[in-house]
């Protein structure tokens, strides 16, 4: 599946609700479907600066060079959104990633119901998977 293809995925889940508390409630389920962060990962390195909260990231490239993230978040809407940029970005390339388009933030209107704080936090997370992207893309050079 391709990014896009996963974002307009993400796009058709959030569709069904039209209601912000319903949406805040996928965002939980979402986060409390995330396979638990290993603890050997919760660490200063991993912790996403930026956050009001706690936000572990860890990436690892697979074999076919494919990067695969995994996160912990102490809060449970973030918990949720970081859940919504794996299933997004986790299993591509860092070029793919580099290259993508993050629109699925807009059309399902996070942005616009995210406290300033929680924003700041969804941007440093952006922000940290692409950095890792960069790291494995030039790593691999």
């Amino acid at each position: 599946m391709t990014i896009n293809e996963a974002q307009d995925e993400v796009i058709e889940q959030f569709q069904d609700f039209t209601d912000w508390m319903d949406k805040y409630q996928l965002l939980i389920d979402l986060g409390g479907e995330l396979e638990p962060l290993d603890e050997k990962y919760k660490t200063e390195q991993n912790l996403i600066d930026g956050c009001q909260s706690r936000v572990w990231v860890q990436c690892d490239m697979t074999g076919d060079g494919k990067l695969v993230f995994t996160a912990d978040s102490d809060a449970l809407i973030v918990k949720g959104i970081i859940a919504l940029l794996i299933q997004v970005l986790s299993g591509h390339t860092p070029r793919e990633i580099l290259d993508a388009d993050l629109y699925f933030i807009d059309r399902i209107g996070l942005k616009d119901h995210l406290s300033p704080t929680r924003s700041n936090g969804l941007l440093a997370m952006v922000k940290q998977i692409r950095m890792y992207a960069l790291a494995y893309e030039a790593k691999n050079k």
